[in-house]
């Protein structure tokens, strides 16, 4: 009988096509073996779950600030891959800002690549950028394998990576649509934002109203008719206004090639709810209320929204302003990404959804989205990447205890449902005192 590195049992596992009973077997880092209970796998090792937990595969997180090279003092690879690994993520997509320099350019990817070598406790991949003056850049930089290319229509918050104008977004999605590549876009129209009501000290209502739903609204319709005009596949990140859904809908419905995006800060939390100054609430586009939160959640239901990953996008806690609570001058981004899985969770089993859901949305879209074929999924063939959770734990988040690089989040006093019990890359199990083991990635591996 074949003998496998290991055996998993579990009396509840997630698998592509639902909920069961599986023994798993791994060899050499891969899904060799997934049976129904009972079957007679030898492993070398064996580990048998508990009743009270559930075999998820690792989850895929495409939307992650790791900061480094340039602001590792915000976050970095160290930290960022140990706090992934903790909240059950084995794969994360690095965003081209807010590290120096920006990876617009095939130098600057390499840079970054050689900062991330030998100190990733999970795998990494890289989004390129498209900004002002480097199309010409792209192809080269999707050949050296990005994962796609992230624009801003509106001021990206750091000087080094700028907007790009209706014209130039034209002209990177023709560029980007000549080697079938992808464009994924921070949508907030910059003209709605210049004649909204400026944001002025620690009154959140004032902060909202200066991020208006019509700046989102309208950016994405833009991004849809450039796309309908260039024919570039596009994403739209971190959806936070509901008013769009039904203009995204119609746009797949057209056969524009869209997918969209959103957070878990967006699904737990709402504008009605945050105090005065409380300005590590703050993100761009913002936290909105409560209904909009409930018609983000059906956009999930009846799949507009595609996935959700954290928007990681941590700073020092001095940029916070928490003195003041300034949310005018205060850094805009949410830490989350140790936290994302139990947050969406916590919401989504009260929401009648269950884990076969979450990670749909959390581990095989994302690695769908973009094209890790052996990612985000229980199935032969894939990685042994794996999040035991016990859906059922609770847990205070104590922003002090987690791997973060710095001590703020939102979700700081928080009760959270589910906690990951351990979290497996290609079939061992990540220690965080351990020498790394992660690996970089490209398109397509």
């Amino acid at each position: 009988m074949t003998e496998f590195d290991m055996v998993i049992r579990a009396q509840r596992a997630v698998l592509p096509n639902g909920e069961r009973a599986v023994v798993v077997g791994v060899r050499d880092g891969e899904v060799v073996a997934v049976e129904t209970a009972g079957a007679d796998l030898i492993g070398t090792e064996n580990m048998e779950l508990g009743p009270d937990e559930v075999l998820l595969p690792g989850l895929v997180d495409s939307h992650v600030h790791v900061n480094d090279p340039g602001r590792t003092h915000w976050e970095g690879f160290t930290s960022a891959t140990r706090a992934a690994a903790a909240g059950g993520v084995t794969t994360i997509v690095d965003m081209p800002l807010n590290s120096i320099p920006p990876t617009v350019d095939v130098a600057a990817l390499e840079v970054k690549r050689t900062t991330a070598d030998g100190q990733t406790w999970v795998d990494v991949g890289f989004w390129g950028g498209a900004v002002p003056g480097n199309a010409a850049d792209l192809a080269g930089l999707h050949e050296a394998g990005v994962f796609g290319f992230k624009c801003f229509l509106v001021h990206s918050g750091v000087d080094e990576f700028p907007h790009l104008e209706p014209p130039q977004v034209e002209e990177a999605m023709r560029e980007i649509a000549s080697f079938d590549g992808l464009l994924i876009v921070h949508a907030e129209d910059p003209d709605e934002i210049e004649h909204a009501p400026e944001a002025h000290g620690p009154d959140y209502g004032g902060f909202l109203a200066s991020r208006p739903r019509d700046a989102e609204n309208r950016a994405i319709e833009h991004v849809i008719a450039q796309s309908r005009e260039t024919g570039c596949r596009v994403h739209v990140l971190h959806v936070s206004s509901s008013d769009a859904l039904p203009t995204i809908a119609a746009a797949e419905a057209d056969g524009i090639r869209i997918s969209a995006e959103t957070c878990p800060h967006y699904l737990t939390f709402t504008a009605e709810e945050i105090p005065a100054g409380a300005t590590q609430y703050k993100c761009c586009p913002p936290i909105r209320e409560s209904s909009n939160r409930d018609l983000l959640w059906e956009g999930l239901r009846d799949g507009t929204i595609d996935i959700v990953v954290s928007d990681h996008s941590p700073s020092t806690i001095d940029l916070k302003l928490l003195d003041s609570g300034d949310f005018a001058g205060a850094w805009g981004g949410i830490s989350s990404l140790q936290i994302g899985l139990s947050a969406v969770w916590t919401q989504a089993r009260h929401r009648g959804f269950d884990l076969t859901d979450v990670v749909r949305w959390m581990a095989s879209g994302p690695a769908d989205f973009v094209g890790l074929p052996t990612k985000g999924r229980i199935a032969v063939g894939a990685d042994a990447d794996f999040c035991v959770f016990a859906p059922d734990d609770t847990w205070v988040v104590d922003a002090d205890r987690l791997h973060h690089k710095n001590a703020i989040t939102p979700y700081a006093g928080r009760t959270l449902d589910g906690v990951v019990r351990s979290t497996w890359l290609r079939g061992r199990p990540v220690d965080v005192a351990a020498p790394p083991r992660g690996r970089l990635l490209t398109r397509g591996t």
